[in-house]
């Protein structure tokens, strides 16, 4: 027979119970709220439009930085990111990035700040593609640009420099940039990749091709760094027959979905993303 006193705590595991679970459910109907509100779409911006105010759904400007010579055509990345929403802004910067890396980040640390001003937002996000991808880590590690950009999507950057014969043709044809990404004896990229790669609390994504005939050995496009903010991505893991090179990648539709994907989510790209191929 069952005692008053078990009745008692019966009765109080009961209500103990009842609490736990109603506010597990308030807690997931507040969850699905959040992530219902962050399905709605964001209507479709213009390019380089300085009256652009970003969305909640995307709050942090997007910065389409070329690579040495400006020979990067943004013609797919940049109508589907303002597509999409995104405030989106090409930047040029260096003489068609060929002068100094250090003078081009000082630069862009000043075209960041006008567009967060332009824009309101407080920080940006910046999708660079070869020299573009790696110079901003300059600014970031340097020059106070770890407060001011969520995310820095390379695109076969020259994190680590080159092998390719081309930089020093380069540097012999007046190109100061072309000699700072040698991967020998460049004093520039010793010191930029001296201690951390990739500093907190940036988020780091890298989308690279086995076919870059300019940035040699590819696997010089790749940092080092905890992958709760740093994920490599090499195009041919997960599409084989993906043919992108060098100045391919940022038409490539492959690499345009990695690109949205580390926009998207909170940290770097998601190194189990599936893209269609």
């Amino acid at each position: 027979m069952i005692r008053r006193a078990e009745l008692v705590f019966f009765g109080v595991l009961a209500i103990v119970v009842t609490v736990v679970f109603a506010g597990a459910g308030l807690t997931f109907a507040a969850r699905h709220q959040h992530h219902a509100t962050s399905l709605v779409p964001a209507p479709p911006t213009v390019l380089d439009s300085t009256s652009c105010k970003p969305p909640a759904q995307h709050p942090d400007p997007v910065l389409l930085l070329h690579g040495t010579f400006g020979l990067t055509s943004w013609g797919l990345i940049g109508p589907a990111l303002a597509q999409r929403g995104y405030c989106v802004f090409t930047i040029d910067y260096g003489s068609a990035g060929t002068l100094d890396i250090v003078r081009s980040a000082h630069q862009l640390a000043r075209d960041v700040d006008h567009i967060l001003a332009l824009t309101g937002a407080r920080r940006v996000a910046i999708v660079g593609h070869s020299e573009g991808g790696m110079m901003p880590r300059y600014y970031i590690e340097r020059l106070g640009g770890a407060a001011k950009v969520s995310d820095l999507i390379g695109l076969s950057p020259s994190n680590h420099g080159t092998t390719s014969p081309l930089a020093l043709g380069g540097l012999l044809a007046g190109c100061t940039a072309c000699g700072q990404q040698l991967a020998w004896g460049s004093v520039f990229l010793q010191q930029l990749n001296a201690g951390d790669e990739a500093p907190p609390p940036v988020d780091y994504t890298v989308i690279q091709t086995r076919w870059d005939a300019v940035v040699i050995p590819y696997q010089s496009a790749f940092l080092a760094g905890p992958r709760a903010r740093v994920t490599d991505v090499t195009l041919q893991d997960r599409c084989p027959a993906d043919t992108a090179d060098h100045l391919d990648v940022p038409n490539d539709p492959v690499a345009l979905q990695w690109v949205e994907d580390a926009l998207a989510v909170d940290g770097p790209a998601n190194p189990g993303f599936r893209p269609a191929c």
